[in-house]
C-alpha cells in the first residue's frame, strides 16, 4: 500500500494564509472516517529543513499552501527536485527544496506535488474569507479525487 503525505502549510491565524493548514486536518479526518491507514498529514507555519526526513519514507506528497498569485482558484503542479529554492532572510524553503534534501539525505525522492489555492486577505485574523472559501472547496474535492487515484494505482 502506498504510503501518502499530505503537508499542509501557512498561518491560520492570517485569515486565507491558514488554507493549507486546515485542507490538511479535514483530509486527515476523512482518512480515518473512510480508514486509510496509509495516509499521514502534518502541518506547520512554513516549510523546515528537517521536512526532507518527514517525506523520505513516503511514496506520494502533497504539499498545500494558499497563494497570493494571480491564479484563477487553485494550481496543481508537479514539484522536482531543486536546491536553490531557499530564502535565507525569511527561514523558509520550497517543497522543490525539501525534495531535493530528501534525495540527497536518504536517496529518495516520493513522487511529490504542490497544491497552491487562491487567497485574498492576509489580515490577522483567523477564518477563511467567503471569496477563498469557494477556491478551498474546490481544492479539497480535488485532493481527495488526487489522493483515490493514488490508492488505486
Amino acid at each position: 500500500m502506498k504510503k501518502i503525505l499530505v503537508y499542509g502549510y501557512g498561518n491560520p491565524g492570517r485569515q486565507d494564509d491558514g488554507m493549507g493548514v486546515i485542507l490538511a486536518e479535514m483530509l486527515e479526518q476523512w482518512a480515518k472516517e473512510k480508514g486509510y491507514t496509509n495516509i499521514e498529514v502534518e502541518t506547520n507555519y512554513q516549510l523546515n529543513i528537517e521536512d526532507s526526513e518527514i517525506i523520505s519514507d513516503k511514496d506520494f506528497v502533497l504539499f498545500v499552501d494558499a497563494s497570493m498569485e494571480q491564479i484563477e482558484d487553485i494550481i496543481y503542479s508537479k514539484v522536482t527536485a531543486n536546491d536553490s529554492s531557499i530564502e535565507f532572510t525569511m527561514h523558509a524553503v520550497s517543497p522543490s527544496f525539501i525534495l531535493d534534501m530528501s534525495n540527497k539525505l536518504y536517496g529518495k525522492t516520493p513522487e511529490t506535488y504542490l497544491l497552491h489555492i487562491k487567497g485574498y486577505e492576509w489580515e490577522l485574523a483567523e477564518g477563511i474569507t467567503e471569496k477563498a472559501l469557494v477556491n478551498f472547496d474546490k481544492a479539497l474535492e480535488f485532493s481527495k479525487k488526487i489522493i483515490l487515484e493514488i490508492l488505486e494505482k
